[in-house]
């Protein structure tokens, strides 16, 4: 009698590959999108190795199209050939009417476009990209001193929970 997968659930969350935890310490991230990735050949078993970095990547609207800079993909080690590089520029796959808003604002407001997770959605790869504007150094201390206080707080929290004290 063959085996039947029962029990078995798919994940409810799609594998996340790669975090640009950086840039929400470099920027201040404001709307974000999902966009397809153009790939070749062996890039997305390179993807599924899991070894991909968004640290340094941008985007950029290039006639028309946006054009994803620096991310790095490494190479398939099974593979023979690959072409190309490991950072070389992606396609993103956006609909007209969000290129053309996001090419808008970038140009009015002298924003840049970060590339924030990397995933696999339903079998493709996705990038979720955001505008983002430069932090001045004060503002990345403010934040760094906002988070330890919350933690601190968090941590007072549930030492009383426990009902310890220090």
């Amino acid at each position: 009698m063959p085996r039947q997968n029962r029990g078995v659930k798919k994940p409810e969350t799609d594998p996340v590959i790669a975090r640009n935890r950086k840039a929400a310490h470099e920027y201040e991230l404001g709307e974000s999108w999902e966009a397809g990735i153009v790939l070749q050949g062996m890039e997305v078993k390179g993807l599924r190795a899991g070894r991909a970095s968004l640290v340094g990547g941008f985007a950029q609207v290039e006639d028309g199209e946006i054009w994803l800079h620096g991310v790095h993909i490494p190479q398939y080690s099974q593979a023979r050939w690959f072409e190309g590089g490991s950072r070389r520029k992606r396609k993103l796959l956006l609909h007209r009417a969000q290129i053309d808003k996001i090419e808008r604002k970038v140009n009015e407001s002298g924003l840049t476009i970060v590339p924030t997770v990397l995933y696999f959605k339903d079998g493709r790869a996705k990038v979720e990209i955001a505008l983002a504007r430069g932090k001045k150094s004060w503002d990345k201390r403010n934040a760094l001193a906002e988070r330890e206080a919350t933690r601190e707080v968090e941590r007072a929290v549930s030492r009383r929970l426990k009902g310890r004290k220090d």
